[in-house]
């Protein structure tokens, strides 16, 4: 056994006697996603296909060429709750203030395709 997988085994008892809430973790689409990711998850992982390189395709390391060390993330304020005439009202008024960018709280089981009753929408309507 070697080296690496000798501390594999190591982690998975600590993780497993740490007495802490072990739950099943999935996605938003229902996939499932282990406790923890190593090398060995990455078997047919090409750098340069599926993490990239900032400010190229897929984004996946930001949409900035010196990610984030040369701008500042923005500071949001989520607006978008209540009628669309007090949104209107709080988006103009942040605007005013000077807001660079105003965060929409949309509702999420519809932009991802699912009617309000859709059993995988519970709890996402109206938030």
């Amino acid at each position: 056994m070697g080296d690496s997988e000798a501390e594999r085994e190591r982690w998975e008892d600590h993780y497993r006697q740490s007495g802490e809430r072990d739950a099943d973790f999935e996605t938003l689409s229902g996939e499932q996603l282990e406790p923890l990711y190593t090398p060995e998850h990455l078997k047919d992982f090409d750098h340069d296909r599926d993490a990239g390189y900032p400010g190229h395709f897929p984004m996946t390391r930001g949409v900035y060429h010196t990610m984030y060390r040369g701008r500042l993330w923005t500071m949001r304020q989520f607006a978008g709750y209540g009628s669309a005439e007090e949104t209107n009202a709080r988006y103009k008024f942040l605007l005013r203030q000077g807001q660079g960018g105003l965060s929409v709280a949309f509702d999420m089981p519809n932009r991802m395709g699912r009617d309000s009753d859709d059993p995988r929408s519970e709890g996402e309507v109206g938030r």
